[in-house]
């Protein structure tokens, strides 16, 4: 894409400049251009110096550089200075980060500026405090610890802090035992495939007769205590225990299926399924997980060029199976109680894992950049053969949905108490409109589908799916008048395709509906009484 074509100015600009390139750059001008940006955080001088404390924590806990801290000046931008606060005070501030959170490095200047009320000059003190990258959550010497989330401060309670040391590789959250005792609470057959995978791979370089308890212990599931006694792990639970639920309670997959394109909320809250997969090991969710996706997906069909019906599923199988064990194998579980969630509308489908992305990646680079939360959980679903290897997941979710036409995968991590990252498949439904259910031309033969309107293809979708329809039905999802589609339905009850349910005793009946008719000519009224 040539330059020109980017929504930015060049990289050269303000808004593009790092925090450590600003800090070099400060000047007057450069100041009042930030006082609307995320990098820089604005107190003015009678700020206290154990308060200011926590913001330097809060820049030393926040990737990828850090921020800026301007004292002097106002919320609004408005330059007030720092002269009249006084040289003790402002001596007090410029050593804050030592005395209240040393753990953060920063560097510390004086910007020349002229007060925004009268004009006379004064300086700003300009602090630049470095994101720490290693492994290793800043506290201030209150033993607090803040993130900068959007625009705010935000304290961070352990919960997340234990996450975000996780994350960047300062506690192996996956080698910790647990209390489950080997091998009555673990799935032997999961154990046993394992093991059999990993000899096969590996088989010219073990010695002979290692038995499955050792190769665990070989790859880091566990270890042996006095007497010979395995004792499994975080990870060995997760993967082989029969109920990793008892340590790990929202290690659980919840699918949700809505009409329409919205969740709704309260009373309009109402999924047509709500479907718990709650038991067993990761490997064993992942296969019913897929069960019930399966079952809920439909295939369309449309003409072809040569006028035959070719069929596709709604979303390739490739896709939204490598987005389901992705979620799974890169979820963090130290949000024990959080679950994974599989929303299904008409128009996409969206799967959420709790946690972040894992350090260095992005939405931007998740295709190139391979770095597993949970590398020990990974290595037993690679030998399980639920993956594969370095990025060439998130790569088949993109070149599967380009294959069939779909609109490109989106990826993106959200907040809401915690974050989760998020991954949409959009099927294409503005378009969808014209295909044909594939269920809808089974049910009545294709045959008889050559000779129906586009019109009548799609009542003839909808009352397969729904059981009933009414005129209104169609306006709803088709557009047109009330009039249109009664003559539509009208037309498919003469062609024997559709009978109609409506009370005799009375002229008009608001409850009337239309249901099919089997091929055998007896009435499809599943749902005639809801």
């Amino acid at each position: 894409m040539l330059q020109h074509d980017l929504p930015f100015e060049p990289p050269t600009a303000i808004e593009l400049m790092s925090a450590g390139e600003l800090y070099a750059s400060a000047n007057e001008f450069l100041l009042h251009e930030l006082k609307e940006d995320r990098r820089i955080e604005r107190k003015t001088a009678g700020v206290h110096a154990d308060k200011l404390g926590e913001y330097f924590c809060m820049w030393a806990n926040t990737p990828p550089s850090g921020g800026l801290i301007a004292i002097g000046m106002e919320d609004n931008g408005q330059i007030s200075g720092c002269l009249q606060a006084g040289t003790e005070h402002i001596n007090n501030l410029e050593t804050s980060g030592r005395n209240f959170c040393p753990d953060a490095r920063y560097d510390v200047k004086r910007v020349d500026v002229h007060r925004s009320d009268d004009g006379q000059r004064d300086y700003v003190l300009l602090f630049l405090v470095y994101y720490r990258s290693d492994p290793k959550v800043v506290r201030t010497t209150r033993n607090k610890a803040f993130i900068r989330l959007g625009g705010s401060k935000t304290k961070l309670d352990e919960y997340q802090i234990r996450e975000i040391e996780i994350d960047t590789g300062g506690v192996a959250f996956e080698q910790e035992l647990v209390d489950y005792v080997y091998p009555a609470d673990f799935r032997a057959d999961i154990i046993q495939q394992y093991a059999e995978n990993f000899r096969g791979e590996r088989g010219d370089r073990l010695r002979p007769n290692i038995t499955n308890e050792e190769i665990l212990e070989l790859r880091e599931f566990g270890k042996f205590a006095p007497g010979d006694k395995f004792v499994p792990n975080v990870a060995c639970t997760l993967v082989f225990a029969k109920r990793p639920q008892r340590a790990f309670p929202g290690c659980k997959i919840r699918f949700q299926r809505f009409e329409g394109e919205v969740e709704g909320t309260g009373e309009r809250w109402q999924p047509v399924k709500d479907i718990k997969i709650d038991e067993g090991p990761i490997p064993q969710q992942i296969a019913e997980a897929e069960k019930v996706l399966e079952s809920q997906l439909r295939t369309f069909t449309h003409f072809g060029p040569d006028n035959k019906f070719r069929s596709l599923p709604e979303y390739p199988k490739v896709a939204w199976y490598e987005a389901l064990v992705n979620a799974c194998v890169h979820r963090s579980y130290n949000l024990r109680d959080m679950n994974i969630f599989i929303r299904m509308f008409d128009d996409r489908l969206e799967i959420e894992s709790p946690g972040g992305f894992p350090p260095l990646v992005t939405p931007q680079n998740i295709y190139n950049v391979h770095h597993p939360r949970n590398p020990f959980l990974f290595d037993a679903m690679f030998y399980l053969e639920y993956v594969r290897g370095s990025r060439e997941g998130t790569r088949r979710i993109h070149e599967s949905m380009k294959r069939y036409g779909l609109p490109q995968e989106e990826f993106s991590e959200k907040e809401t108490g915690n974050p989760f990252v998020l991954v949409i498949l959009r099927n294409n439904y503005k378009q969808r409109k014209v295909l044909l259910d594939s269920e809808g031309l089974a049910f009545v033969g294709e045959a008889l589908f050559n000779s129906l309107s586009l019109d009548e293809r799609r009542a003839v979708n909808y009352v397969v799916e729904h059981h009933k329809v009414k005129p209104t039905d169609l306006v709803r999802v088709g557009g047109g008048n009330w009039h249109r589609s009664k003559r539509v339905l009208e037309q498919l009850r003469a062609k024997g395709i559709l009978s109609v349910k409506r009370r005799k005793d009375i002229q008009r009946d608001s409850g009337s509906y239309y249901f099919l008719k089997h091929p055998n000519g007896k009435s499809d009224e599943k749902d005639k009484t809801n």
